[in-house]
């Protein structure tokens, strides 16, 4: 199964189209962020109407630096949390790199267990299984063959049988 191979001009054109449609996708997510952040802005930060009298505006002082002291304590909140979740992934990053580099699978060894053994490591110390698995096997009878002393017969004949080959069995004679 062969792939074909996509000429460098499409190659070309395709790049281009994508970054056209990425540039422009760019643009809208940047003007929506511009208009969210307005709407914020107008919610959140009433038009400026300065008093008269010289109380007034300590009050207005007084009351902006509260609403400071409690953006300024939002805006410290969220940036520790933002850097301890970049520590969190800076780790994870390093552990994936080390898991990925040079990991060698130790040997398995063999052991020795009973299924009463496998079972408690399995589901721990606090339950105490015991299964004979031998119970649920089918009992087989076993079949004895009694072979007849004729059947065994004399050494001489089976190995007279057992010569294939006519030089073999008469160089078996000349020796007996």
């Amino acid at each position: 199964m062969s792939e074909k191979k996509m000429s460098s001009s499409r190659k070309h054109n395709l790049k281009s189209l994508m970054l056209s449609i990425a540039k422009g996708l760019l643009e809208a997510e940047k003007t929506e962020a511009e208009a969210e952040r307005k709407r914020y802005m107008e919610e959140n930060c009433p038009a400026l109407s300065l008093p008269g009298s010289v109380q007034d505006l300590q009050e207005l002082c007084k009351k902006l630096h509260q609403q400071i002291d409690k953006v300024d304590e939002e805006r410290y909140d969220l940036q520790a949390k933002a850097e301890k979740a970049d520590k969190e992934i800076e780790d994870l990053k390093i552990k994936v790199i080390d898991l990925k580099g040079k990991f060698k699978k130790p040997a398995l060894r063999k052991v020795r267990m009973s299924a009463d053994a496998m079972l408690q490591a399995l589901l721990g110390s606090k339950h105490k299984v015991s299964m004979d698995l031998r119970a649920n096997l089918k009992q087989v009878k076993k079949e004895v063959k009694e072979e007849s002393l004729e059947a065994v017969g004399d050494w001489r004949k089976n190995i007279e049988d057992k010569a294939g080959m006519d030089g073999r069995k008469k160089m078996f004679e000349s020796e007996a």
